[in-house]
């Protein structure tokens, strides 16, 4: 069956002219990977290729080659185009202002001149005959690019290339192979069975790059789960095709920020750990984002930090609060049996077996914590037999912790500016200074005599006189 659908997919690709790729979101080693490689390939291959993302790429990442030719928007059939025509004009200025409800657009040319014939008019149209989606398990991963042009998708042949357990087959044909490490490595034999097809060196070192980098981060420098034999063999022969491998340990691995150590320094600082139920998590707020200077993208592969420092544990989670004010969540299993994939999917999610991910919009951090953790210990109370004796236990406010503790490094650091006594010696001298200013003067006291007989003429020391009769 892989064998056909890939003959299928090379056919396909070879009929078709104008293609859009789309990686899924977030953008990683591997949808980037595979987008960008397949965009060199088919552009030597003389077609049209546009890559379009909505997403931002990440900092690490942007030393990938060719990276710049990722669009963050495409011509949608509601777009109103106009086209001028400047081929013996220089253009020296363009602008446009809003009066009055009418938009003018005023074109100065620096030399030559224009005229209505050098302008036209058309609307945007569907400009495609071929979607490729990498890495995208469902279409709800394309995020805006899918929700503001959703007829597209139904009037342009879709080809779905992806190896996520979870994917749905939307396309109108699907090449998703669950045991591939990687998009990456699905994408080498359709591009090596293209150059045999076309006749042409397709594979070239930056291609051989781009598709390593796919492999190299979803295994996680081939230290998880989905390190296969395959994956290893792969590797290999990009590095033959000239893949630049160090290069990418280099940017991927080797190269932190400070405030990227900062950021995961918080989030191991947070971590919370119910030994019962083997669930390890951590929790990144928007403040620490803040407080560390660090970016979402910053958080990395610090799941795989959690997982090193969770002995027994069988999920492990972390929680990001993005920007929008959504809950991004990603999963990891240490235990075949442990699906992580039918975890997320309980969300809305999907991914892998033993490594997946969801969102959550419309709910705190906190809640969606306390709700996800809730969910957990069901589920390993389920799994594992576990007698419950549960308390309604409160997930621990971090945040509110940490604030009274550095409400109590101010309260310690004024204490400690202040005079005050600091020894024992001090405290009673204190003490004792402290009486003599508040007790009233009172004259000192004789030593008291014993009563004698022979002496009953002496006065007592209270001034009162007694006469003793024989």
């Amino acid at each position: 069956m892989t064998v056909n659908t890939q003959k299928q997919v090379v056919e396909i690709i070879k009929r078709s002219k104008k293609i859009l790729v789309l990686p899924s979101a977030p953008l990683d080693g591997d949808s980037l990977g595979s987008s960008v490689a397949l965009y060199i390939a088919l552009k030597k291959l003389q077609k049209e290729v546009t890559v379009v993302c909505s997403e931002q790429i990440p900092e690490v990442l942007q030393f990938l080659p060719n990276i710049k030719v990722i669009s963050n928007r495409m011509i949608s059939s509601g777009d109103f185009i106009i086209t001028i025509d400047a081929k013996n004009i220089k253009i020296e200025n363009i602008k446009s202002e809003n009066e009055n409800g009418k938009i003018n657009i005023t074109v100065t040319p620096k030399e030559g001149r224009l005229s209505e014939e050098n302008i036209s008019f058309s609307s945007g149209g569907i400009d495609y005959d071929l979607i490729i989606t990498v890495d995208t398990a469902e279409l709800s991963q394309l995020r805006d690019v899918y929700e503001k042009n959703i007829e597209i998708f139904h009037q342009v042949p879709v080809v779905n290339i992806d190896h996520h357990i979870s994917n749905s087959h939307f396309g109108k044909l699907n090449f998703v192979d669950i045991m591939a490490s990687s998009t990456t490595e699905i994408l080498l034999p359709i591009l090596e069975e293209l150059a045999v097809e076309e006749n042409i060196n397709l594979i070239d070192e930056d291609i051989a790059t781009l598709l390593l980098a796919g492999i190299i981060t979803d295994t996680g420098s081939f230290q998880n789960a989905n390190t296969t034999p395959k994956a290893f063999a792969r590797a290999a022969q990009l590095i033959s095709y000239g893949a630049r491998q160090q290069e990418i340990i280099q940017h991927v691995y080797k190269t932190k920020q400070l405030s990227q150590l900062k950021l995961w320094g918080r989030v191991l600082s947070k971590i919370q750990v119910d030994e019962k139920h083997r669930i390890v998590w951590s929790a990144v707020s928007r403040q620490d984002f803040k407080d560390t200077e660090s970016l979402d993208e910053q958080t990395g592969d610090i799941i795989d930090e959690l997982m090193t420092n969770a002995p027994g544990a069988e999920i492990i989670l972390l929680l990001k609060e993005k920007q929008d004010g959504a809950i991004s969540a990603s999963v990891r299993t240490t235990n075949p049996s442990v699906d992580a994939a039918k975890i997320a999917e309980t969300f809305g999610g999907g991914g892998h077996n033993q490594a997946a991910g969801f969102r959550i919009s419309n709910m705190s951090l906190m809640d969606a914590e306390y709700k996800i953790i809730n969910f957990l210990k069901d589920f390993q109370e389920e799994r594992l037999g576990v007698i419950a004796e549960r308390e309604e236990s409160k997930i621990i406010d971090v945040e509110e912790l940490m604030h009274q503790a550095k409400e109590a490094e101010k309260a310690q650091e004024i204490m400690n500016n202040s005079v005050l006594p600091k020894t024992v010696e001090d405290v009673e001298e204190q003490e004792e200074q402290s009486n003599k200013k508040t007790k009233p003067e009172t004259k000192e006291k004789s030593p008291k005599k014993e009563f004698s007989p022979k002496s009953p003429k002496e006065k007592p020391i209270s001034g009162v006189s007694y006469r003793f009769e024989d």
